[in-house]
């Protein structure tokens, strides 16, 4: 495009292809007549060609001016709406979101989302889900905006902030010695193998998770390590051994699983939302100021 051009040329240009009358034109501008016809000379030099056919009595769009009339109204559409979005974007109204979570906490992700879905439509939300390792690793390298991880430790770059709090149950096979009734001590699970994910994956969260049994002064050792939980409910529905999982997790197990109360004092586990710190972005505002509002469920 010819640099010459401006803005201003094709304002000037289609307020008079639209009103055919300079008199009408330049007032609709809020600029003098001659002005006016100074810049649509001026645009037409710039072109090559005549824009508008001018007598004393009338004035008429060329077959050019015709050709480029609706041109320039959506060349104007199209910036006005390019400003608008930017404005929006600007204001955290729309925009795309990466939002990296972990698994067992997708109940209450859904919850959330849907609350800043309502409130912002035309924000895209991208989901990513992994380990609380992963989660954090992913603010840090700036691939995620927020995260939700479970019993994360503190890390100097990172504000975590509490979600939602729930307590650990013990997951046992239906044929289990304790599955016939609803509670067990978490000694008496020191025996059987257990089914949990690698310490990799979180250290702070599989050392909360398994404290429950080190209370209980169970040597922890993991015999199956998973990377989700509904891999780990359904090797125990197998038979293949125990877990200690947080509730919301337990609440539709597979058949051949059941779910039991630790007799011990409870052990909770922290869902918390997780932004880089001094990250103050519209959109993540926007994030952050949805999960205030609290979900109709909440883990128990």
């Amino acid at each position: 495009m010819d640099r010459r051009i401006e803005l201003r040329h094709v304002r000037y240009f289609l307020a008079l292809a639209e009103e055919l009358h300079f008199g009408r034109a330049s007032g609709r501008l809020h600029i003098a007549q001659p002005a006016l016809s100074q810049q649509i000379r001026q645009l037409e030099t710039i072109v090559g060609v005549e824009l508008f056919r001018r007598t004393s009595r009338s004035v008429r769009l060329t077959e050019a001016g015709a050709a480029f009339r609706p041109r320039a109204r959506s060349l104007l559409d199209t910036l006005a709406a390019d400003l608008d979005e930017a404005g929006r974007v600007g204001r955290g109204e729309a925009g795309r979101l990466d939002v990296a979570f972990i698994t067992s906490a997708t109940t209450i992700v859904g919850e959330y989302l849907g609350a800043f879905a309502r409130r912002r439509p035309e924000v895209q939300v991208k989901l990513h889900d992994g380990f609380t390792t992963d989660v954090l690793a992913a603010l840090e390298r700036g691939t995620a905006d927020v995260g939700i991880v479970r019993d994360a430790e503190q890390r100097d770059d990172i504000d975590l902030s509490l979600l939602a709090s729930e307590r650990f149950v013990a997951v046992v096979p239906a044929d289990h010695p304790a599955a016939g009734g609803d509670r067990v001590a978490a000694r008496a699970l020191a025996a059987d193998p257990l089914i949990l994910f690698p310490r990799s994956a979180g250290p702070e969260a599989f050392d909360t998770n398994t404290r429950p049994l080190r209370n209980a002064g169970v040597d922890v050792q993991v015999a199956q390590e998973c990377s989700n939980w509904h891999t780990i409910v359904t090797f125990v529905a197998a038979g293949l051994g125990v877990s200690i999982a947080p509730y919301s997790v337990t609440t539709l197990l597979p058949p051949g699983a059941r779910r039991l109360e630790l007799d011990e004092p409870p052990t909770v586990s922290q869902i918390l939302m997780a932004t880089r710190r001094g990250d103050d972005r519209p959109l993540v505002r926007a994030f952050t100021a949805a999960s205030t509002s609290p979900p109709s469920r909440r883990p128990d």
